[in-house]
């Protein structure tokens, strides 16, 4: 076994409503900022053991499906590096 940190992160689809998003993204704009876009995200840090990276990523993306994640309205990805 092997030691991995997984991090997953989960955003709102597109069309989604982000209303965190929208009032930090007007605040930059009045700051003086100019943005196209802009959304927020949870960022989760997973360290757990597995045979390969591979495996470590199917574990959390499953965590991330079974809780981290609302499959309606969510999207994550998943990024695994060796600890």
């Amino acid at each position: 076994m092997t030691a991995y940190t997984a991090t997953v992160t989960v955003r709102l689809k597109h069309g989604v409503l982000d209303p965190e998003a929208e009032t930090t993204q007007r605040a930059l704009e009045r700051l003086g900022f100019e943005l196209e876009d802009l959304r927020s995200a949870d960022r989760f840090e997973i360290d757990l053991e597995a045979e390969s990276a591979e495996s470590a990523r199917e574990r959390a993306s499953e965590m991330a499906e079974r809780l981290l994640a609302n499959p309606t309205i969510h999207d994550f990805d998943v990024e695994v590096v060796d600890r």
